[in-house]
């Protein structure tokens, strides 16, 4: 895991209690609300392709990235009652302190309640949370190797929709009126082979 932000450096995010959210304070407070390992890595993984995706876009990569660690932080707490999701972090992330922009779009994340936002860390959110596990599972069928995932392997098993069947394809696409489509995944590719030793792989 990388070190903390540095605070001198204003890389954070002021709640609207006063507390200072880092990214190191944003994984700590997904570990109190999240157990499984692997929803815990799959939030780690899509901060991670936040963060690539803001830096290309010019955006507050540093925000994205919390945004993406903490988007699932309610989804234990809600034990497969998806009309809560997102909703309960909303009042979870209040409740810590959050800043309400970040809560909001946890909240607006669950597209079947409450659609799609056009905002571009709307759209890379619902990009991210959905790539990343195609983008692992990649990974797997070559032996665990990410670093052996290119751009082209994504760019064939988005067309398999059987593949990686999770993964809503028209969710990723969302990203596109920002980023072409080849282009995202050599950024999202990019992102999980920083951080591989974190979800187990090579």
């Amino acid at each position: 895991m990388q070190p903390a932000l540095s605070r001198i450096s204003l890389s954070f995010l002021t709640g609207k209690n006063g507390i200072m959210i880092t990214r190191d304070d944003a994984i700590s407070m997904l570990g109190t609300y999240v157990t499984r390992e692997n929803l815990f890595n799959h939030c780690l993984s899509t901060a991670a392709i936040m963060k690539n995706t803001a830096e290309y876009l010019n955006q507050d990569a540093e925000k994205w990235e919390i945004i993406g660690i903490l988007h699932d932080i309610d989804y234990e707490l809600i034990d497969g009652d998806m009309a809560r999701h997102g909703t309960e972090g909303y009042r979870i992330l209040l409740e810590e302190g959050v800043d309400e922009d970040i809560a909001e779009i946890v909240k607006r994340h669950n597209d079947f309640i409450y659609g799609n936002s056009d905002t571009p860390a709307d759209r890379a959110l619902q990009a991210a949370d959905n790539i990343s596990g195609l983008i692992i599972a990649a990974a797997l069928m070559k032996g665990g190797r990410i670093t052996d995932v290119t751009a082209k392997t994504i760019r064939k098993k988005f067309k398999e929709k059987s593949f990686a069947a999770g993964c809503r394809r028209e969710q990723v696409a969302l990203i596109e009126p920002l980023i072409e489509l080849p282009v995202y995944f050599e950024i999202a590719i990019g992102a999980l082979v920083d951080i591989r030793e974190r979800l187990g792989l090579s």
